[in-house]
């Protein structure tokens, strides 16, 4: 199963590498918007060099975010092309099984959400430099975690949908909404109450507050909260997943 996992995985290094798009869009374009946002930050601080934390946050981690949603994205457009295309249906009589399968396509992802987390951080580094006050092995950490548990939600998603003219548009609807009730834009206290209650079971409320405290120096120990529900998140989904899976 490994062997076939890892042979798999690199198939689709290679097949996401061939698409100069799609690895700008996963790769560049959240640093793009990391710098385009920061330089707006940083003129309403009055400050064209370095933001103050509680500002470079923002756009640090909504780029962060925006990076874990477009593996989604990217998770569930796959995986329904496949579908489409009856790739599935042909790997169904390998030894392979929806987990191995699912779980290449999520070991892609999760190595791309590093490489853009490195590139993220080395243009941080370059242009905001008094803005990191965490440890970089923790954030990436935290952003991995963070990331593996909102594409498990693309689990569900990928596992079900037929076509992929509706797969990105309906991860889409499904996500994004979750990002603007994260606690990002505004506080949660200040949602309305409904709102504010679905935002505390959401991923992405977790994973915006457990970046957020990373980002500026705080010890995993005040976050284990955020790291049990994303944990939870994650297991949920994937037993979810495997349950409904359609090869066709």
């Amino acid at each position: 199963m490994l062997n076939g996992f890892w042979k798999l995985t690199w198939v689709e290094i290679k097949i996401f590498l061939r698409e100069p798009m799609g690895a700008f869009g996963s790769l560049g374009f959240p640093v793009v918007l990391f710098l385009l946002l920061g330089r707006v930050f940083s003129a309403r601080a009055g400050d064209s060099v370095s933001l103050p934390p509680n500002l470079a946050e923002r756009p640090a981690i909504f780029a962060s975010i925006f990076i874990a949603l477009s593996a989604v994205t990217s998770l569930t457009a796959i995986i329904a092309i496949y579908r489409e295309g009856g790739i599935l249906k042909r790997l169904r009589a390998t030894p392979l099984r929806p987990v191995t399968i699912l779980g290449a396509h999520v070991m892609v992802k999760l190595l791309l959400t590093a490489a853009a987390l490195g590139l993220l951080l080395l243009a941080g580094k370059r242009y905001y430099p008094a803005a990191f006050g965490g440890n970089l092995l923790s954030f990436a950490v935290a952003l991995l975690l963070s990331t593996l548990s909102i594409v498990s939600i693309g689990f569900v998603i990928a596992s079900v949908v037929r076509t992929a003219r509706f797969a990105r548009p309906l991860s889409g609807a499904i996500l994004f909404p979750m990002l603007g009730i994260s606690g990002l834009f505004m506080p949660i206290d200040a949602l309305p109450a409904p709102w504010g209650m679905l935002a505390t079971v959401l991923p992405t409320t977790h994973a915006v507050s457990l970046l957020r405290g990373i980002w500026v120096g705080a010890p995993w120990s005040q976050h284990y909260v955020e790291v049990s529900a994303l944990i939870l998140n994650f297991g949920l989904c994937s037993a979810l997943s495997a349950k409904v899976f359609r090869w066709e």
